[in-house]
């Protein structure tokens, strides 16, 4: 192939890998196994289960590395958390919510098919060439240890996998001069971001902070003067070039996994993620322009 077809087929596996990933956070697996080592606060779910990995960390930590959530926000959860519960307690109830979660959407028969154990073993030798370096996210997650357990080894190498590309791709936002929140109304206006209802509750913004960012894009000429957030040529030739770059960075795996290890990992990777989407996975109105 190409290195422009390379780059797309890579993208288009990382498509299918990342929702797997996420499931869990729209889970309530994740906020009962967190309830009961203690973390009642749902608000603090999210941050101390993708935040563990990186130890015990402060408020500071968390917003550098997740970028496009109020500081203020991080800052009522972490580091009050860890004195409920230690990052090591929390990554054991992350694992058992992700167990149960994905037994759920997928069924015994497909977390113990010979099938979830070839992504496993692709997704895993696709990590092995993902890099440490500027990527806190992914290097913390790169030091737990690999599951057992076949389909929450394949969750695990997702999670790598997605956290290697999320790292590359905040540098590209610093390259392209996006603050976190101008960073998530431009993606709302590609129609591709979560909807902004849901960006506000968990991102932790106003809806006078939105609106001033729309307002900072249209000043530089990305955003038009329609309400309903469209991008101009000069925005629509940012995000496909903030992407490119973002492919750029995070080549790497999939150049390692090869054409043919990447085609087969994004069948299986489709097949598993389109039966979690259609058994409810996320809800119904979470990407979008609606407000």
């Amino acid at each position: 192939m190409t290195s422009e077809e390379t780059l797309r087929a890579a993208r288009r596996c990382h498509n299918v890998l990342n929702p797997f990933h996420s499931t869990h956070y729209f889970s309530p697996d994740l906020a009962e196994e967190l309830a009961a080592v203690g973390v009642t606060d749902r608000g603090a779910t999210y941050f101390a289960a993708r935040s563990a990995a990186m130890g015990a960390v402060g408020p500071g930590a968390v917003t550098a590395a997740f970028y496009n959530f109020n500081h203020e926000l991080v800052a009522r959860h972490l580091p009050a958390v860890w004195s409920v519960a230690s990052p090591e307690t929390v990554l054991a109830a992350r694992e058992r919510a992700v167990d149960s979660t994905l037994r759920r959407l997928l069924g015994a028969d497909v977390l113990a098919s010979p099938e979830m154990a070839e992504a496993a073993e692709l997704a895993l030798r696709a990590t092995e060439a993902c890099t440490r370096h500027a990527r806190p996210l992914y290097a913390a997650h790169a030091d737990l240890p690999v599951p057992d357990a076949p389909h929450l080894a394949y969750w695990h190498a997702t999670t790598l996998l997605r956290e290697h590309r999320g790292d590359g791709h905040l540098a590209a936002l610093l390259g392209a001069g996006l603050d976190p929140l101008e960073a998530l109304v431009s993606h709302v206006a590609t129609g591709r971001g979560m909807a902004p209802k849901w960006l506000l509750v968990t991102r932790g913004w106003s809806r006078d902070d939105f609106d001033a960012a729309a307002g900072r894009l249209r000043a530089r000429g990305l955003l038009t003067d329609d309400p309903e957030l469209t991008l101009t040529e000069a925005g629509t030739a940012l995000r496909a070039d903030l992407e490119a770059r973002t492919d750029q960075l995070d080549r790497a795996p999939y150049e390692h996994l090869g054409a043919e290890g990447v085609a087969r990992l994004t069948e299986l990777a489709s097949g598993f993620t389109g039966t979690a989407l259609g058994n409810g996975a996320f809800p119904a109105d979470l990407i979008g322009k609606a407000a």
